[in-house]
């Protein structure tokens, strides 16, 4: 399977591509649980449905690395990791506009709302908030200059048309905690439809940017057997990231 970046007798390590789910009930929509059972079966020769630990996610939109388990001891110790921060997730972000600060942490209280199936940013010790951190940094703006942005349909001054690469290392695992935190801050996420502001929208649509600009390209965690600290990384794809190359 093209997308295992690291596979041993205990975990593997797999990228996802935007625009699939990480795990999905839907009849004929693709995800990774049921692409990466599929591998497994066969290359277990087909006896049984292999055993495949989901540890954590990343929304359908967002590329980027996932962890997953190959029996329940390695589940349940990727679990406490992934549950008590220890597991490092890191992500490299193209936001509308520029960072206020170079770097900067994030905390604010999110509340969910599970029938919209989003979230909002809450007054601390309203009912079913819960605290979200994440911290930032700055790597880069470029100013977007396309043809037809020239045009009259395109109202945005160029100061308005910058872009920037932000990493972003999330220290809590809330619904859509990126997208929403780093859009109350006043940097929306291009591509993002759901956060994102009427000018970010705007830009996404007129540079057709579709998916979320969102990519979990380093994951840092003990092994649940050797215990060793282990490192993969793997740079963004898409068309989106490709004027940031090359990457820090």
């Amino acid at each position: 399977m093209k997308n295992i970046i690291y596979e041993d007798k205990d975990i593997i390590v797999a990228y996802k591509p935007a625009g699939i789910a990480t795990q999905t009930a839907r009849a004929c929509q693709r995800d990774m649980v049921s692409e990466l059972k599929n591998y497994l079966a066969h290359a277990g020769g087909g006896e049984g449905e292999p055993y495949l630990g989901l540890v954590h996610r990343l929304d359908q939109p967002v590329s980027g690395i996932l962890v997953f388990a190959k029996n329940h001891q390695a589940a349940a110790k990727l679990g406490r990791q992934a549950a008590d921060g220890r597991m490092g997730k890191y992500y490299y972000a193209v936001v509308w506009g520029r960072a206020k600060r170079q770097q900067g942490r994030l905390e604010d209280y999110l509340y969910k709302d599970g029938k919209a199936n989003q979230s909002v940013v809450a007054q601390a010790g309203a009912p079913g908030a819960k605290k979200a951190i994440l911290e930032y940094r700055a790597v880069k703006t470029l100013m977007v200059l396309e043809e037809g942005m020239g045009q009259p349909e395109y109202s945005q001054p160029f100061a308005e048309r910058e872009v920037s690469l932000v990493e972003i290392r999330l220290l809590t695992g809330r619904h859509h905690q990126i997208r929403v935190q780093m859009s109350h801050e006043g940097m929306p996420l291009l591509g993002d439809g759901k956060y994102g502001s009427p000018k970010s929208r705007e830009l996404s649509r007129i540079i057709g940017c579709r998916n979320v600009a969102l990519c979990a390209y380093k994951l840092v965690f003990s092994h649940p057997v050797s215990g060793k600290e282990v490192t993969f990384e793997r740079q963004p794809e898409g068309e989106i990231f490709q004027p940031f190359c090359p990457f820090p």
